[in-house]
């Protein structure tokens, strides 16, 4: 048997896992573990276990603990690692054996005397044994106060040697998984911001680590009131000058201390930089030495985020932690806001489309492009909501005052950046592209806005769901590589029972960070008996699968919604317009119709002229629908009536226009 501390405190014999209940006894085995070996004081353990104002009977009710943890030794046949009463106190003893925690320790000591190789193995080891939240189910303010955090940095000490290794050997990729997630986690911890700015450098993301560099920036000024450390400061400065960072100089020197990451030119104290992006295509091995005043930057968010509004002058938009994909229309949306005239008005602002299915990443695109490329906007950005949260379209006018209200620079004056979201129709952007001629826009929907394109021009990014790959990295990226690595070949069958859904990805993902124990192996095969029931949060109706495609039926007309959820009830793959005309009893022509409207809708994918097919997920989620007493199975059971499709004359009804 064996304890485990590198997470909820836990036995285990090798094959199953017993999380201990949050008790008296549970707070006293853990502060007895975090001691193997040596005495600890009668005194420490109740402090432990009551508090520092323990009650008069807490001498005689740590005996009665102890006792209650020796019955559940007995239990679980562990009663070789028997409670020792000294004097003064108690004491347990354990070895690498028998404590994750002191198996932790000796693989980052074998670890030390290795070569790098051998090295990084050693520590991948030793960060693959922990499990999750520290003593999540300790019941001990004094433990949480003095112990975790001790235990905490044990672990950030072994990820930053492990970083700067895979840095120093070109691992810059590799290294990014694990650095995306231990600066969300600890965004003040300068070293992993540095290694995490070189790692994307170094992999032609130029764009990106500079938006690390403000995000570093920005935290510490707001929190701390201090800049960042020179190192930063002089890294910075390489990246815009386009430099070439070279190997990791001094990463193998200082164990105790881990040694410099980056070989940066010494140069006289630095001013912070300016902050602003060039643009660069990702990938690109050297990137052009440009750069462009760095204003303040004055960045409001419209978005429904936690009232009241911010002020001027602070960056508020929303992030996408742990955004993954997506390189291709990333690297194509920085190129168009970024490279366009930044000093002549013009009639039109440049904007981008991104259109697509319900919940497959529109808005987490658009956010993750605005930080990027925030510099450029010197006047403000805005997340700017176009629907209701009912699903009913905002007019333009009610938008464009709010905009008067948030951004300092009125219509027609400054440069900014809008993020339209959720738009319905054309005719709610088009008065705030003109008004806003001087910035660009980023207009998502799950329509294609084919007329706002064909009257003011603009790209358009329709899309889909994630590639395998993509999948694979979203959930390392969310989970953590040790959890993912623990079993290689269940990222793939748990993303491919998403459906390869960012939105069903993130929650599934969700769910497994809940419950450690969780194998996603078993998970996944629970998953596919009911991969929409199932994909939801109990706790925030927005992070549903059926809740959101629910919405987005609801706001097809009836006539339409109908002609869906038959078509997905249809075996047809891929799907016609003479197959859909025999499910729906039309005329090609009228089908025809019929599926180029969902098509616009998002419901339905092509991927040659004339062939078209229903994600994985919308098609379960309309046979669900179909089967549901709530849902549209009468209508389904008869011939649709006059009004509903259009007719064999091939005129179309006003349900359809």
């Amino acid at each position: 048997m064996r304890f485990q501390l590198l997470g909820p405190l836990s036995v285990t014999d090798g094959r199953d896992v017993v999380v201990l209940p949050p008790s008296k006894p549970t707070a006293l085995l853990a502060a007895l573990l975090l001691r193997p070996g040596a005495v600890v004081s009668a005194d420490r353990l109740r402090d432990v276990v009551w508090g520092e104002e323990h009650p008069t009977t807490a001498k005689t009710a740590l005996q009665s603990c102890v006792l209650r943890l020796r019955r559940l030794f007995a239990k679980y046949g562990i009663e070789n690692q028997a409670v020792v009463a000294v004097a003064g106190g108690y004491r347990i003893d354990a070895d690498a054996e028998t404590l994750d925690l002191l198996h932790f320790r000796r693989l980052v000591e074998r670890s030390a005397a290795a070569d790098e190789e051998s090295e990084l193995y050693a520590l991948r080891s030793a960060l693959a044994l922990w499990q999750g939240s520290l003593l999540s189910n300790v019941p001990s303010d004094l433990l949480h106060r003095d112990e975790v955090p001790r235990l905490a940095e044990e672990r950030l000490r072994v990820l930053e040697r492990l970083c700067d290794i895979e840095l120093e050997h070109d691992r810059c990729r590799e290294a990014l998984v694990d650095l995306w997630e231990v600066t969300r986690v600890y965004p003040a911890h300068e070293r992993f911001a540095e290694q995490l700015i070189v790692a994307l450098y170094r992999t032609g993301r130029q764009t990106e680590a500079l938006a690390e560099y403000r995000r570093i920036k920005g935290h510490l000024r707001e929190r701390l009131g201090v800049d960042p450390r020179a190192e930063l400061q002089r890294l910075e400065l390489a990246i815009l000058r386009g430099e070439d960072l070279g190997p990791a100089g001094g990463a193998r020197g200082g164990r105790g201390a881990p040694g410099r990451v980056v070989s940066v030119p010494a140069a006289s104290p630095v001013a912070p930089a300016p902050a602003a992006v060039p643009p660069s295509p990702a990938p690109l091995p050297t990137p052009p030495n440009r750069t462009v005043p760095a204003p303040a930057p004055s960045a409001v968010a419209l978005a429904p985020v936690t009232p009241p509004a911010p002020a001027p002058g602070s960056w508020t938009l929303p992030t996408v932690p742990g955004f993954t994909g997506r390189e291709q229309e990333v690297s194509s949306l920085v190129e168009l806001l970024t490279t366009c005239d930044t000093g002549v008005s013009s009639e039109r602002a440049p904007f981008a489309v991104l259109s697509g299915a319900p919940g497959i990443g529109k808005t987490a695109l658009a956010l993750h492009v605005a930080h990027l490329v925030s510099a450029h906007f010197p006047d403000g950005c805005a997340l700017v909501p176009l629907t209701h949260p009912d699903g009913t379209p905002r007019g333009a006018e009610e938008a464009a005052d709010e905009l008067r209200r948030a951004l300092p620079a009125g219509p027609g004056t400054g440069r900014v950046l809008l993020v339209l979201d959720d738009v319905v129709h054309p005719d709610q952007v088009r008065p705030l592209l003109t008004a806003y001629a001087c910035g660009a826009a980023i207009v998502t929907s799950r329509m294609g806005l084919a007329a706002l394109v064909a009257t003011h021009g603009g790209t358009v990014h329709r899309l889909g769901a994630l590639d395998p790959e993509q999948s694979q990295a979203l959930l390392t990226t969310v989970l953590g590589r040790e959890r993912v690595a623990a079993e290689p070949g269940a990222a793939l069958p748990l993303a491919t029972a998403c459906g390869h859904h960012p939105l069903a990805l993130r929650i599934a993902a969700a769910r497994l960070l809940t419950r450690p124990r969780l194998r996603l192996a078993d998970y996944a095969g629970w998953l596919r008996h009911d991969p929409v029931g199932r994909l939801s949060l109990a706790d925030d109706p927005l992070m549903s699968v059926p809740q959101r495609l629910d919405e987005a039926l609801k706001r097809l007309p009836p006539a339409l919604a109908e002609a869906h959820l038959r078509l997905s009830a249809s075996p047809h793959e891929p799907l016609t317009a003479a197959r859909g005309a025999a499910v729906l009893g039309l005329p090609e022509e009228s089908a025809e119709q019929v599926i180029e409207r969902l098509l616009d809708a998002g419901f339905l994918e092509e991927d040659q002229p004339g062939a078209f097919w229903t994600h994985d997920l919308l098609r379960a989620h309309a046979r669900r629908t179909a089967g549901s007493p709530s849902g549209h199975a009468p209508a389904l059971l008869r011939p649709p009536r006059h009004g509903e499709f259009p007719q064999r004359d091939g005129t179309r009804p006003a349900a359809l226009r």
